[in-house]
């Protein structure tokens, strides 16, 4: 299974997530076994599947 290391701005803020949904200006994590984590006033920018990287940012589009 695929688990991603999530970023901030260039600073890891969760590991091991396997889910990810963008709710307005929030991004809802979750890990595996699910515990979860809201990451309030960011967006998706970036999925890279082969280096299990999900990458947000807190700057506006």
């Amino acid at each position: 299974m695929c688990e991603f290391t999530v970023f901030l701005d260039k600073e890891i803020v969760y590991r091991n997530v396997i889910y990810a949904k963008a709710e307005g200006n929030n991004v809802i994590l979750r890990k595996v076994l699910g515990a979860s984590k809201a990451v309030e006033g960011c967006r998706i920018v970036e999925v890279d599947v082969s280096s299990q990287r999900l990458v947000l940012s807190s700057k506006p589009h």
